[in-house]
């Protein structure tokens, strides 16, 4: 493209002014029917107009030059397809006003032309698709990392504010308003490549708009970053914590699939949303360790056990004084306080403990005499049941007697 917007003719240094004005014309008219940058048509116009006239084939530099454009689109994020209406459209209206420009002297020379240019048409268009698809994905690739780099560092609270602050802006975050923190963890496992968290964010940016939404995976989980409002714009019919949207929706994305998703509280700021993860990585532990039945988790409802594991010195103290004794019964700690575990989830009704251990209700009763027998507290006594339950919601919060306790704590 010359400096005043022109098309320089083939085979001519300078060009010859009418035949000039004339690529530049179809230029200008192709980018307006197909809404694309005419700069986009450099020497694909000048290599169409030399194949109808002398028939040859483009040469390898004019196809770079096309293989270049082709990455210049993906880059500018011109849609693929009305690049190739451009393309397209240029090769039209070139072949539609050739006659008025060349005279061709008979049907052969019109046949041979043709073909000529459709040839050139068809190479320089798969160059150019080639190129943008190829730089398409590397774009792809490049937006992924970023995009895990700044999870990563937005998740452990990376000290330089102003630099995540800069990066943010990209993905259209204002992190001086409130998020939160959803993870989400399939049973199965979740693989390299999942398309889950592409399903995720597609769902979540069609249901409520753009709404500074950001989902990446990390250490095996998928973790969703939104605006703390998020849930409360939700439809009246829809009245849903942000961790029960999320899950529905990853039901529904694979039926049969199981997940757990765990969601933190909301918190202005950068540094709010690596508190929030915390907190929903804190509760996908204790879901796991004290064997919650719910598929969502939300920190709200973990506050009690986080005093309880917060004073770790005091819960293993307690741990050992009242549970330690379970130890000697036969077959260890781990069927005692199992039942205690369900007798207390059941409202200590023994009957239904029984049916969820699949016991029978004389089981039950007897390891209940044998726990009051072991540690000289009875489970069936208001007094004593706190301790005991507070000791026992500790024991599974330290992963006990599976793990040895923290010494010196």
């Amino acid at each position: 493209m010359s400096a005043s917007g022109g098309i320089p003719w083939p085979g001519s240094e300078a060009g010859n002014s009418a035949d000039e004005a004339w690529l530049t014309a179809i230029a200008q008219a192709a980018a307006g029917d197909s809404q694309a940058p005419l700069e986009l048509l450099v020497e694909y116009l000048t290599l169409l107009a030399d194949a109808a006239i002398s028939g040859r084939r483009p040469h390898e530099h004019e196809l770079a030059v096309v293989r270049e454009l082709g990455r210049r689109a993906a880059e500018q994020g011109i849609p693929a397809g009305r690049v190739v209406d451009l393309y397209l459209s240029a090769a039209s209206r070139m072949w539609r006003d050739l006659p008025d420009v060349v005279p061709y002297r008979d049907r052969d020379t019109v046949r041979a032309s043709a073909q000529s240019v459709l040839m050139a048409v068809g190479q320089a268009i798969a160059v150019l698709v080639d190129s943008y698809q190829a730089a398409t994905q590397q774009l792809i690739r490049q937006e992924e990392s970023l995009r895990r780099e700044l999870v990563d560092d937005l998740l452990r609270g990376d000290p330089d504010l102003s630099g995540i602050v800069e990066r943010a802006e990209p993905f259209g975050l204002d992190l001086g308003r409130p998020h939160q923190v959803v993870l989400a963890r399939p049973a199965d496992g979740l693989t390299e490549g999942d398309p889950s968290a592409g399903m995720l964010e597609r769902f979540i940016l069609d249901r409520f708009g753009d709404r500074e939404v950001l989902v990446a995976t990390k250490e095996g989980l998928l973790v969703v970053l939104i605006p703390a409002t998020i849930a409360s714009t939700a439809p009246r019919t829809v009245a849903k914590s942000a961790g029960t949207l999320i899950h529905d929706a990853l039901r529904r994305h694979r039926k049969g699939r199981e997940w757990r998703v765990a969601a933190g509280r909301p918190y202005p700021g950068a540094y709010g949303i690596a508190r929030s993860y915390e907190e929903a990585r804190e509760a996908l532990i204790f879901a796991d360790r004290l064997q919650l039945a719910g598929a969502v988790v939300d920190a709200r409802d973990m506050l009690a056990y986080r005093v309880l594991i917060r004073d770790q010195a005091a819960i293993v103290d307690l741990i050992e004084a009242v549970l330690s004794p379970l130890t000697r019964a036969r077959g260890g700690a781990e069927p005692l306080l199992q039942t205690l575990e369900t007798y207390f989830a059941t409202g200590e009704v023994a009957t239904e403990a029984a049916r969820r251990l699949n016991v029978s209700v004389r089981t039950v009763t007897y390891r209940l005499t044998k726990v009051k027998d072991l540690t000289g507290h009875d489970p069936g006594d208001p007094t004593q049941r706190f301790m005991l339950h507070t000791a026992v919601l500790g024991a599974r919060l330290l992963d006990w007697p599976a793990q040895e306790l923290p010494s010196g704590a």
